[in-house]
């Protein structure tokens, strides 16, 4: 993987560091210190070929360590551990997720705070069982930045996909979920209605504007002070098509990374209760000029600067 991690050299003094003189890549747990950010690549796109999307999202996680690797560090203390990629070459997606669980448990309880990149958005159940598995008795709140609200019961014969991951976790036990930027045109009525049985909360894209943004505070505020630690994942789609034109369902009126979004997007990632952010659904065979990638490997930075 060393050939990924590459960028400019301006020098090796702390004040010139990029990512890529900061990331060591490895295969011990043990190695992990608190605070440290550990990164998993998850390779898969299965369940988006079960959902019937366009698949390719299985190639994004280099492509984005790549577009990552040059950004400067801000803090001083910061350390990566990149731990490779989780594929699934046998098509048992069942199995992958909970091998990623396995995984990111192991992070959890060595303090550290974990990156995945998609894949599919099928890595949320996996990495939600993460959180579980290594804090069973605390509440898991999960902010999911989607257009979809991915709550679809499995088909006969087909099994979990990209769209079942949040019908996966609400088999689990209560759910403490907020889903922002879901669109009317992307969901149906059911899906609606199955959030509403499930007590999933959501704000929709309409609501995204920078008038209305104490409401938008408030409703994550409100989340965040209900439970004891935050997962959040974020779907590529939820953008707009022309800047994550790269995606598996592109939203012709999906939102922006403008001034709203920023403020509410780095108003979450201040939480110290946050321990687990994941990017999906990068699809680099349908991207154009790495639009998607780079806003994708962007997003991910700006919890590395906070």
């Amino acid at each position: 993987m060393n050939n990924i991690w590459q960028g400019r050299l301006d020098g090796k003094e702390l004040l010139f560091h990029r990512i890529f003189q900061r990331v060591k890549e490895e295969n011990n747990y043990d190695f992990i210190s608190p605070k440290d950010f550990v990164l998993h690549g998850f390779a898969v796109d299965e369940g988006v070929r079960r959902n019937k999307g366009r698949q390719g999202a299985k190639d994004a996680p280099d492509i984005i360590r790549r577009n990552m690797s040059n950004f400067p560090v801000i803090r001083p203390d910061f350390s990566l551990l990149d731990f490779g990629n989780i594929t699934c070459e046998d098509g048992n997606l069942e199995n992958t997720q909970n091998n990623l669980a396995k995984n990111i448990s192991k992070v959890l309880l060595k303090g550290g705070k974990s990156v995945v990149l998609g894949g599919g958005h099928e890595v949320t159940y996996g990495h939600y069982l993460g959180l579980k598995t290594a804090f069973p008795e605390q509440k898991i709140g999960i902010i999911n930045i989607d257009a979809h609200f991915d709550n679809r019961q499995p088909e006969n014969g087909v099994g979990v996909s990209s769209g079942t991951g949040f019908w996966q976790i609400a088999q689990e036990g209560e759910i403490h979920s907020l889903h922002i930027g879901i669109q009317r045109n992307s969901n149906t009525l059911k899906l609606f209605d199955t959030a509403h049985q499930y007590g999933m909360k959501y704000i929709l894209a309409d609501e995204l504007f920078f008038e209305n943004l104490p409401s938008v505070y408030q409703r994550i505020n409100d989340l965040l002070d209900s439970v004891d630690y935050l997962y959040l994942t974020i779907c590529m789609d939820v953008f707009n098509a022309s800047i994550a034109p790269g995606v598996s369902a592109s939203a012709y009126n999906g939102i922006f990374a403008d001034a709203t979004f920023m403020h509410f997007y780095r108003h979450i990632l201040k939480s110290e209760k946050l321990l687990a952010l994941d990017v999906a659904e990068v699809n680099p065979q349908f991207d154009i000029q790495e639009r998607t990638v780079r806003l994708a490997a962007t997003l991910v930075n700006e919890w590395f600067m906070i």
